[in-house]
């Protein structure tokens, strides 16, 4: 290493593009990303999403506790999330509809995602 360097511009050069090294090291950083979770986290790619249950007013905590744990992640790990990119899809028809925040910024309510190419909206309709 050249004194001039550091460490990131070192790290920088041994991931080529192409390389298998990259993603293998991604994944090993973000293993630990749902431990302690309540809700379900799936991880693939650079998407991540976090899906629970909610059936009253009271069960809303556990997505704020699992959010509050991710944040939590976030600081530890010197990552972010791209607050703007997140969204909550409201599943079922008695849903309370309940606002949820990552950080400071209040998550907006999406009427549909797409999830792998494919549309999903609130009730569960595929396009």
């Amino acid at each position: 290493m050249y004194p001039a360097e550091s460490k990131e511009t070192v790290f920088r050069k041994v991931l080529n593009k192409g390389s298998i090294l990259g993603p293998v090291l991604c994944n090993i950083f973000i293993n630990d990303l749902g431990a302690g979770l309540e809700g379900i986290l799936s991880k693939f790619a650079d998407d991540t999403k976090l899906a629970g249950a909610v059936d009253s007013l009271k069960g809303r905590e556990v997505p704020l506790r699992d959010l509050n744990k991710l944040e939590g992640w976030i600081i530890t790990n010197h990552m972010n999330f791209s607050e703007g990119k997140c969204q909550i899809l409201h599943l079922g028809w008695n849903n309370p509809r309940c606002m949820d925040r990552l950080g400071n910024e209040m998550l907006e309510s999406s009427a549909m995602e797409k999830d792998l190419g494919v549309l999903v909206d609130g009730k569960l309709n595929m396009s």
